[in-house]
């Protein structure tokens, strides 16, 4: 009977059966029941109540049911510490058992028993081990090393064992010396604790033709992380490694390939050793494409990085990377990606003939890249544009409509690469232009259309036909469209006046979308205020695109390429990008904050003003949560309030040329009655309503803020201000922030106010009862921006039904402590009745990014 039967069972008051068996003298029945222990913990049932019954059982020459007490071990020890502790003795005796497997068994499982109270004890037992006459139980130290210096790096420093690893590394037995190696690497990770010299390269060279390929894969990582001193030493690790390339185990060959790439840096450019180290590496690169799928999308990920790096190393190979018929997609589209990557011009006419048939396939991603891949051809090999142009023309002619879109994409970029040389298709083009019905494909028709509006002669009748369903277009195609009817209105002004006016509405006025807004203004106030210069803008000469677009960029080329072979170079993202280097657990932020926000609402922290007296109490230390600024509160909208201001823009007032058509281009604009010969007859633009903008007021090189939006604001009827926007910055309306109902009759009104460099609290007092009131105070709570009053109240006496205007200067180097929200500010009025204070409102909140 198999041991499925321990994984059946089911009935209650098991554990106590366990129990009973577990302590049996029958050995039979005491292995039986440690099996159905493991059988339950597998399944995921809490046997952890058993732990000293099943620790007694470790007292057994039986292999088996040891390593059955150990797996339990390594599973509950870090719940039971205490009682893990018990087996330290059988371990330790276990490490000096005749049986080498035993004694291997015990190291490891000490090392995967990730308990601080046990590591202690593992030191002397592990030192043994290490210097253990088998070389199983070696390797097997070896690798409990650098479990141990993750659990307590200090403790196998201070022991010796990074001296005893390195000496490991000499061992007689190569696998010995793989994990060793295996162990150095991954303590020199966090710290590096052994620099690996030529002796050191050398031993590793001797071990590497021995070991198993998993030792080898050990050995080869290390070398890679081991730089020559000269040309002579790189040469000589080349030469011993090449072997390695015709190893049946990918990984071998991988890791073999990202040695050499690394050490082919280090050589001379264009010595025949180099040529002769290129030859080598394409063959099993190219055999690594006969595997599984899995293992081919693998290789073709480092190709791809190997290609961009050195494309000499695959160029003779392009027929490799032609897609079969039964490929799994994923491998289909790396294959297209690299047979991109080797095109030239000697081997363009069989790629061009693969990718027309791929564009006849059934997949329809495969199909789109198969198109783009034609463009891309186009774009690298100059001699072969025109027959790519041709291909795509007959592409077209299928007409089928994911084909004609992504060709009507690719040609595009034909365009910008090949100015004026195939603008003959366009007409082939237009053909199609009720067929497209993706964003991108209708973007780039409508360039198409703007951009060579001249030679089509019913070019505005397309763009119209665009224009109809502006806002059910995608923003792409909104903003596209925009700039092409600009362009053939700059083209053709006479005649495309009214389409111009209607487009700039519709994206202005009609819609939501702020970058088409912002493109909208630009181009209205552009052709407003001096055509010359939006025909130099909007018409100006197109870079050419570069050949390749998706290229990475060198230093992470750089980076990837010493990652070949590993989950880096599949992703083609550094580690840090996906893996988690720290990984220690989170420390618990300090409570500071909190605690300074608790002591906020203290009394001891409120700095108070009593007007009879005259004086104001001593401000306490100020604490350092937040530290104290003259402009803290300015600086929450980061305004420097103090800086000189810049002069507003000016617009030079010499006369420019108005393009035919333009005089009335928005509507309702006189062009007789302009009194700027610079914005091209019209007498000041309104970017916001199409009404003629107000005169511009003179700046005043006094004003804090200068003008911040140029020409916006300044004058009371230009002004995108309040009225009361002054030279010192706005200042916002006065708000109730305590009613006569609260305030026994006393009704107080404020906002705050800069004047000079100074904060105001501006605040009016109306007295609403039928007594004259007088002895008032005010009092702030310690704040976010350590705002203190900088004086006192005067004394004052306000008559029933009067008002009495207040300012009180403050300043913002008072005591600070962080408040919830940051930007509250608590006040509190006092009225004096009878040498008694009363506080009228408690916790009135003024919000300082309101006032």
């Amino acid at each position: 009977m198999t041991d499925s039967k321990y994984f059946t069972t089911t009935k209650k008051g098991e554990i106590f059966e366990l129990k009973n068996e577990l302590n049996s003298d029958k050995k039979e029945k005491k292995r039986e029941a440690v099996k159905k222990v493991i059988a339950s913990m597998t399944v995921g049932k809490d046997v952890s109540a058993l732990f000293p019954d099943v620790v007694n059982c470790m007292q057994t020459d039986n292999v088996e049911l040891k390593k059955l007490v150990y797996l339990y071990l390594m599973n509950y020890a870090k719940s039971q510490p205490d009682l893990a502790i018990m087996a330290v003795n059988t371990f330790v005796k276990d490490c000096e058992d005749p049986n080498p497997l035993i004694r291997a068994l015990a190291v490891r499982t000490m090392g995967c028993i990730r308990v601080d109270k046990i590591t202690e004890y593992l030191c002397e037992p592990l030192r043994k081990c290490m210097k253990d006459e088998d070389p199983y139980v070696r390797k097997t130290a070896a690798v409990c090393v650098a479990k141990l210096h993750d659990i307590n790096p200090t403790l196998v420093e201070d022991q010796g064992f990074v001296e005893l690893l390195n000496d490991l590394l000499s061992d007689s037995n190569p696998m010995v010396v793989a994990n060793a190696v295996a162990a150095i690497t991954e303590i020199n990770e966090t710290r590096t604790v052994v620099k690996m010299n030529l002796q050191t390269v050398n031993k590793l060279l001797t071990a590497l033709n021995e070991c198993t390929e998993w030792g080898q894969v050990f050995i080869l990582d290390a070398l890679a992380n081991y730089d020559p001193k000269d040309e002579r030493e790189a040469q000589n690790i080349c030469e011993r490694i090449s072997p390695r390339l015709a190893h049946a185990n990918a990984a071998v060959v991988l890791s073999t390939v990202r040695v050499l790439m690394k050490l082919i840096n280090m050589l001379p450019e264009n010595s025949d050793f180099i040529t002769q180290l290129v030859k080598k590496l394409a063959p099993p690169m190219v055999t690594l494409l006969s595997a599984e799928p899995e293992i081919q999308y693998v290789a073709l990920r480092n190709i791809n990085l190997i290609v961009q790096k050195r494309p000499d190393v695959l160029k003779q190979e392009m027929k490799v990377f032609f897609v079969k018929y039964n490929d799994p997609i994923y491998v289909k589209m790396e294959k297209l990606d690299i047979m991109i990557r080797l095109a030239q011009q000697n081997n363009i006419s069989q790629v061009l003939s693969e990718l027309k048939e791929y564009a006849a396939e059934v997949d329809v991603d495969f199909v789109r890249k198969a198109v783009r891949a034609i463009g891309r051809c186009a774009i690298k090999v100059e001699q072969s544009s025109e027959k790519c142009v041709a291909t795509l023309l007959d592409l077209i002619q299928t007409k089928v409509n994911y084909v004609v879109q992504e060709a009507v994409v690719v040609i595009k970029d034909i365009f910008r690469k090949y100015p004026n040389r195939y603008e003959n298709i366009i007409s082939n083009l237009c053909e199609n232009l009720d067929t497209l019905d993706e964003p991108e494909a209708r973007a780039s028709m409508i360039w198409i259309i703007g951009e060579y509006a001249e030679r089509i002669d019913n070019a505005d009748e397309l763009l119209e036909s665009f224009v109809e369903g502006f806002h059910d277009e995608n923003t792409q195609v909104q903003l596209q469209l925009l700039t092409a009817v600009v362009k053939l209105f700059l083209k053709r002004p006479t005649d495309t006046q009214q389409l111009v006016q209607r487009v700039l509405s519709l994206a202005t006025q009609d819609s939501d979308n702020p970058d088409l807004r912002d493109r909208g203004y630009i181009y209205w106030r552009l052709l407003s205020a001096d055509p010359a210069a939006a025909k130099d803008v909007v018409l100006a000469e197109k870079p050419l695109i570069s050949e390749e677009t998706d290229l990475l960029e060198p230093s992470l080329l750089n980076q990837l390429v010493g990652y070949i072979g590993s989950l880096a170079s599949v992703y083609h993202k550094p580690p840090t990008a996906f893996v988690d280097s720290t990984r220690a657990p989170l420390r618990g932020a300090p409570a500071a904050a909190s605690s300074a926000s608790t002591s906020s609402a203290t009394p001891a922290a409120q700095d108070a003003i009593i007007v009879p007296t005259g004086t104001t109490t001593a401000a306490p230390a100020q604490p350092t949560v937040i530290p104290s600024q003259d402009n803290i509160i300015a600086d929450l909208l980061s305004l420097d309030l103090n800086a000189p201001a810049a002069p507003a823009p000016s617009f030079p007032q010499t006369s420019t040329s108005v393009i035919p058509g333009l005089d009335d281009l928005l509507g309702g604009f006189d062009a007789t009655t302009s009194s700027n010969p610079s914005i091209g007859g019209f007498s000041g633009l309104d970017i916001l309503g199409g009404a003629p903008a107000a005169p511009a007021a003179p700046t005043s090189s006094s004003a804090p803020l200068g003008d911040l939006f140029g020409s916006l604001g300044g004058s009371d009827t230009g002004s995108i201000f309040p009225t009361s926007t002054g030279l010192n910055g706005y200042v916002a309306p006065k708000t109730n922030w305590l009613d006569a109902t609260r305030g026994k009759g006393l009704e107080i009104q404020g906002t705050f106010a800069r004047r000079a460099g100074t904060i105001y609290m501006e605040m009016t007092f109306n007295n609403k009862s039928l007594v004259p009131l007088s002895d008032f105070a005010i009092q702030f709570n310690t704040n976010s921006f350590g705002l203190t009053p900088a004086s006192p109240i005067e004394p004052h006496v306000i008559q029933p039904n009067a008002s009495l205007e207040i300012n009180v200067p403050c300043r913002t180097n008072g005591p600070a402590a962080k408040t919830e929200p940051l930007t509250n500010l608590q006040v509190s009025p006092f009225l004096r009745e009878n040498e008694i204070n009363v506080v009228l409102a408690q916790n009135l909140i003024l919000n300082s990014t309101k006032n």
